[in-house]
């Protein structure tokens, strides 16, 4: 059984149809999520995040919980009666059974204690099973690599870091939080910060993003120009395989490093919390879709917008591609500032950092920026 095991979560490709395998692995992957759902509902001070369990309709999240458990439940259930794939169903079945003993649902969220230190479970969960319904949907829509696979090679190194990174979402805003306002703090102006948090929603949001692209687009230069910080951010670049899943793989410092300086300019001006909530929204998606392995051009917005296409230039080993394509929304700051990839090819060939220098599997990638000697 565990060598079964080993081999699954060791394996990639495509996953063989008409043998229960797609259905035993979307029945494994519900029922984890739903077995993690329960916990958090047992564990929210700890296990969930203040900003977002604020927002959001526990009434509809406990419905979409017992779908993904009736769900869970049924493909495996109709796995085993057919014998297909046993060993994985029975496995999702009794994750499913644990769920509802735990209470499934229905576990009731007393009052508790606030200001408690948290991770991310919440988030991780909902992230996970949106990108993952919509961002998979769109890909075997419009694939640009219609070869590729749902788990291509290094799957499980980019899900590692997704949910480490979403783990830590916590300890991540404290260490931000605090930096901004300690490094930026004196640079806020209350007559400054009233007149934009007044800006009508229409003008301010375009002002947001593109005062966080102008930083983003320099602290991103600087990444591939200072040496110390191209050892962090290499990290990012050593995927070879472009999809959903890829923008995940980030150094926790250097997402840190990011979110620091990119939230120094909405502090300061000092935006309103319905355009910073718009504009994260926007950010979640670009970052996500423009990883994505789809085939997607704007035409002549190209030169304005950042699209996967401009994107996956960015991530290419081609010669004419190093060290361009900077920007993560506005893509005429990299055409205002020379960088911009100029290519008589319409997509790159490959992906990866030249060299191909950087290790293989999460722990090694994370050492990595203290460890080469390159």
């Amino acid at each position: 059984m565990w060598d079964r095991w080993k081999k699954l979560l060791n394996a990639d490709g495509a996953l063989e149809p008409g043998k229960g395998m797609v259905s035993g692995v979307i029945a494994l992957v519900l029922a984890l999520l739903c077995l993690l759902g329960c916990l958090a509902f047992h564990f929210p001070q700890y296990l969930t995040t203040p900003e977002l369990r604020r927002s959001y309709d526990v009434a509809m999240i406990r419905q979409l919980m017992l779908v993904a458990m009736v769900l869970a439940g049924g493909l495996s259930l109709a796995n085993m009666l057919l014998n297909r794939q046993r060993w994985l169903s029975a496995t999702a079945f009794a994750l499913v059974m644990v769920t509802a003993l735990a209470g499934g649902h229905k576990v009731p969220v007393n009052d508790f204690a606030d200001g408690t230190p948290y991770i991310g479970l919440d988030w991780m969960i909902l992230d996970l099973l949106g990108s993952a319904l919509i961002f998979i949907f769109i890909e075997k829509l419009f694939a640009l690599r219609k070869a590729q696979p749902v788990f291509r090679p290094e799957w499980q190194t980019d899900f590692i870091h997704f949910g480490v990174n979403h783990m830590l979402i916590g300890f991540m805003l404290l260490v931000t939080n605090l930096l901004v306002h300690r490094l930026f703090g004196w640079a806020a102006v209350d007559g400054v910060r009233g007149w934009v948090a007044n800006l009508p929603f229409v003008v301010a949001l375009p002002l947001i993003i593109l005062a966080a692209d102008l930083v983003q687009y320099w602290t991103h230069r600087a990444y591939h120009e200072v040496p110390w910080l191209w050892r962090l951010h290499a990290v990012h670049h050593s995927a070879k395989h472009m999809d959903w899943l890829a923008g995940s793989r980030q150094h926790v410092l250097e997402i840190v490093i990011t979110r620091t300086l990119v939230l120094a300019p909405i502090y300061i001006l000092g935006f309103s919390k319905e355009v910073i909530d718009a504009y994260i929204v926007v950010v979640g998606f670009q970052a996500v879709f423009n990883h994505a392995n789809v085939s997607v051009r704007l035409g002549p917005l190209r030169h304005f917008i950042v699209s996967p296409n401009f994107h996956h230039w960015h991530h290419s080993q081609d010669r004419e591609a190093l060290d361009r394509n900077y920007a993560a929304h506005f893509a005429f700051l990299d055409h205002l500032f020379g960088t911009a990839v100029r290519s008589d090819k319409m997509w790159p060939e490959r992906y990866g950092v030249l060299g191909d220098y950087v290790p293989k599997g999460f722990i090694r990638q994370l050492k990595f920026p203290f460890v080469w000697k390159g």
